[in-house]
């Protein structure tokens, strides 16, 4: 398991009883982790003191309960990368902090080419692994089919002061996205993806993780460049094996191009227990040294 374990504005203080309490920056956030099946040892004035805590409805989705006056949103940085926090109304709050073990590997593997990268994020989301990509050096595709994620993104790379190097900003389906960029003949050293479980795009077209992800990721075969540098999945998708990704990069990208696959879960430290709470899965294809 890769650990995100070098954080100083995040932390995941406690866990229990179907829940998670997290310090973003300086406000303490309580809300719902389905993970977490493990009691709760003790219910101390932190938990009964949080800022701000998320109640699920008996009929689906929750709503908030501000303890304090929390601003609209606030910063979070990570290194040299930072990012807007805002808690949204299904719990979370723009950010995956286990997603930092991922940062660090794009950051290092598109340092360590010493050549012109150019990189696809694909379900893209608030754009961490956009910024991490567009700090790192590479020009940077943002794809997702959320116009108010898309925005987010945009904001999170002028945050980190990144608002004049070459990130494309695209709001859309993302497989038709790819098979316009087949068409163009336009291609990407690597490939970065987070796809839901399930999703709409923006003119109803539906994704279901286990019927779409092998044929998505033969469709991206097709803009990847002659000489790839690395392809990245990310799942959080409930029963999803480690190995099933693996499997899917070894049929395709190691396939053609060789390389190395690798595949685990994701997780961050539990500061009370020392526990660590797992956090999805990813698998990655990189190319020989």
């Amino acid at each position: 398991m890769l650990l995100a374990d070098d954080w100083k504005d995040y932390q995941l203080i406690d866990t229990g009883n179907g829940e998670r309490l997290e310090r973003w920056g300086k406000y303490i956030l309580r809300r719902p982790d389905p993970q977490i099946i493990w009691p709760l040892k003790e219910e101390n004035s932190q938990w009964r003191n949080a800022d701000a805590h998320y109640h699920r409805s008996s009929s689906g989705g929750g709503k908030w309960e501000y303890r304090s006056k929390l601003p609209g949103r606030w910063t979070l940085s990570y290194g040299k990368l930072s990012f807007y926090i805002e808690p949204t109304g299904f719990k979370h709050t723009g950010l995956f902090p286990e997603q930092a073990v991922n940062w660090r590997w794009i950051i290092e593997k598109i340092q360590a080419a010493s050549r012109p990268v150019r990189v696809l994020n694909l379900f893209a989301y608030t754009g961490g692994a956009t910024v991490a990509a567009a700090y790192a050096g590479a020009e940077v595709c943002h794809v997702d089919a959320a116009k108010g994620m898309v925005q987010w993104a945009k904001e999170n790379a002028a945050l980190s002061g990144l608002a004049d190097r070459p990130v494309r900003f695209i709001t859309d389906d993302v497989l038709k996205f790819v098979q316009r960029e087949k068409r163009r003949e336009r291609y990407y050293d690597a490939v970065i993806m987070d796809p839901p479980s399930y999703g709409r795009g923006p003119k109803g077209e539906i994704w279901q993780i286990e019927e779409a992800l092998y044929g998505f990721v033969e469709e991206c075969m097709g803009i990847l460049s002659s000489k790839p540098l690395f392809f990245l999945i990310n799942s959080y998708t409930t029963g999803f094996s480690p190995t099933v990704i693996n499997n899917i990069l070894s049929l395709t990208v190691k396939n053609k191009f060789g390389g190395y696959v690798s595949s685990g879960e994701v997780g961050i430290p539990i500061e009370t227990s020392g526990l660590v709470l797992p956090c999805g899965i990813y698998g990655r294809w990189e190319a020989k040294a």
